[in-house]
């Protein structure tokens, strides 16, 4: 597989939970390579809007701007703030939603874009152009703070070993790069018995630091629920526990299963405002061996009932 080539993760599970209709309008909101985009406009006479904040993404996507013209809306923005695009394009609702929250191939590829430490480039992990870059963070940020972001953000229980070596490193020069800091946690991290590699997770708590990528995604799903319309589906497919957790809880909630438990007292005001309609999901053995990039996807979805918004 050649891995600049973007592939799409459970495509055809997200088309059949989103059931689009022709005449539909539906939100891709990490467009990325296009993929979920492109199956949904040359399968149905739907209409799509697509959403990523990396406007390469978006540049790159003209192509199919000029395929299918006015099928197609392109916007460079953050997808937490859905509802403000949404009415800015002057839509109301909307019949579905695809939320893909893994690093596109063509951004985790990119040296120059920092996202991983299999290529040695600046310490950046930004998706857009604006805001603090991971570099501005480990260089300024004190022992303590930067502790709690490795171990809440990348669940990594060496944090306190990683951030102290990051604190001694900097103090002489400032890292700059994504190999040295590679380099200074796989110095620390000797006895690490895990498969993954020692400064997975450290990249991924600065990469979410960066991007502020649990708030966008708990915005975007209020957005959702008051975007979508009855019978409206989102499908969500996440890549760590910590957004899986995140859309677990939201849908349990909004589905009226936390008011279901008989230690817990009923809300009557809160009437479900969602559906959940599959069990959480996970790529089949072979689209993980034609994509191993797959490999930690899941996917949960949930449809909109006819209640109001919660509050």
């Amino acid at each position: 597989m050649n891995e600049n080539i973007h592939i799409p993760v459970m495509m055809d599970e997200v088309l059949d939970l989103l059931k689009p209709n022709n005449n539909g309008i539906y939100i891709d909101c990490t467009f990325g390579g296009g993929g979920y985009t492109k199956s949904l406009l040359s399968s149905y006479d739907c209409n799509v809007l697509a959403i990523d904040r990396d406007n390469i993404a978006i540049q790159n996507g003209l192509k199919l701007r000029k395929i299918y013209s006015d099928r197609l809306k392109l916007v460079n923005g953050c997808f937490g703030n859905l509802e403000e695009i949404l009415d800015n394009n002057k839509i109301l609702k909307v019949n579905g939603i695809a939320l893909d929250l893994g690093i596109s191939s063509f951004q985790l590829d990119s040296a120059d874009r920092g996202f991983s430490f299999k290529r040695n480039g600046p310490l950046d992990m930004r998706m857009g152009s604006d805001g603090k870059s991971a570099s501005d963070i480990i260089n300024t940020i004190d022992q303590e703070s930067l502790y709690e972001l490795i171990k809440a953000f990348g669940e990594e229980k060496y944090a306190n070993k990683i951030s102290k070596a990051i604190i001694l490193y900097r103090d002489k020069k400032p890292i700059h790069t994504t190999e040295e800091l590679s380099l200074i946690i796989s110095k620390v991290v000797k006895d690490n018995k895990s498969k993954i590699h020692p400064a997975t997770r450290t990249f991924q708590a600065l990469r979410i630091a960066v991007n502020d990528e649990l708030d966008e995604l708990k915005k975007i799903l209020v957005a959702a629920e008051r975007k979508l319309l009855p019978g409206g589906v989102i499908v969500v497919v996440s890549f760590h526990s910590l957004e899986d957790r995140i859309v677990k809880n939201f849908f349990s909630d909004r589905s009226g299963k936390v008011f279901n438990n008989r230690h817990l007292p009923l809300n009557k005001q809160n009437v479900p405002s969602f559906e959940i309609i599959t069990k959480a999901l996970r790529p089949s053995d072979t689209e993980v061996r034609n994509n191993p990039r797959s490999r930690s996807a899941k996917l949960r979805a949930a449809m909109r009932t006819f209640a109001e918004p919660w509050s």
